[in-house]
């Protein structure tokens, strides 16, 4: 009994010690780990891969850098699969902090995958407005961007051209942490009829599954998950699904605390009475 009391008691400091172990080894390990593509994940990844070459996906950056570690992988892996159809990307976001994010992604896989800005991508920037300007967007792009963040003007890109409103916008592509999700499909979705598809964090992934269920979105990524499910698809292994096993072996061991602290508690109970 003071066995099970003793591990009950433990020292938080070795649990945290504990824990930071647990998930460097498998960061510095690499085991290789099978990956199940979920169907939500499956349909989001066809609503890209749908689409004919020359077709204009909008992704909106609608996390910041406290999200980055579940988000930013979705961002990279949804570029190279863009990228690989030869589709026209927009990004633009709801969140400033979230915007240099979205040029460490461009920087990391435009040259890879052959791509120039202005040509094949533009980087609208952040502007302020929120609801307003998504469905201000619906008439008119340019009463909102004007320039790219750049300050270059937006007709001065040749594909940027034909891009007026959502009309002209084959899938806009969510990837938030809080309620902007909720917002685009909402106001856009539900009044402009647009395809969007979100990707979010594990956390906010439940809240999101009615829209997919009732189809006004056209896929979920959920999570770190989520993110490693896309990268398989894409055959593009990347941080996501380095982090898996890190992030499945910290679960674990905290379901393994959890059950030993619950049977020394219940075992010291037993004893004082």
């Amino acid at each position: 009994m003071r066995f099970w009391e003793r591990l009950a008691n433990v020292d938080r400091k070795v649990l945290y010690l504990l824990l930071a172990l647990v998930v460097a080894v498998p960061i510095i390990v690499r085991p290789k780990t099978s990956i199940r593509v979920s169907e939500p994940v499956r349909e989001a990844f066809g609503a890209v891969d749908r689409l004919p070459a020359g077709s204009v996906v909008m992704i909106s950056i609608d996390f910041d850098p406290s999200s980055a570690p579940e988000v930013q992988p979705m961002l990279v892996a949804l570029l190279r699969h863009a990228f690989k159809k030869n589709l026209k990307v927009i990004v633009m976001g709801q969140l400033a902090l979230g915007l240099p994010l979205a040029e460490i992604a461009l920087d990391q896989v435009a040259p890879e995958m052959g791509k120039k800005y202005g040509d094949d991508y533009v980087n609208f920037g952040y502007r302020p407005g929120f609801t307003a300007m998504m469905v201000g967007m619906g008439r008119e792009i340019r009463d909102y961007f004007r320039t790219d963040y750049r300050n270059v003007p937006v007709d001065s890109f040749p594909f940027m051209r034909q891009v007026h409103n959502y009309e002209d916008i084959a899938l806009l592509v969510s990837l938030a942490h809080g309620g902007v999700a909720d917002a685009w499909i909402q106001y856009v979705g539900g009044r402009f009829n647009q395809a969007i598809i979100v990707g979010c964090t594990g956390v906010n992934a439940p809240n999101l599954y009615q829209y997919l269920h009732s189809g006004q979105i056209k896929g979920l990524i959920g999570g770190l998950q989520g993110a490693s499910e896309y990268e398989t698809l894409v055959e593009r292994p990347g941080s996501a699904t380095l982090g898996m096993p890190a992030q499945s072996a910290a679960h674990g061991l905290i379901i393994l605390l959890l059950v030993i602290g619950n049977i020394g508690y219940l075992l010291s109970r037993k004893r004082k009475a």
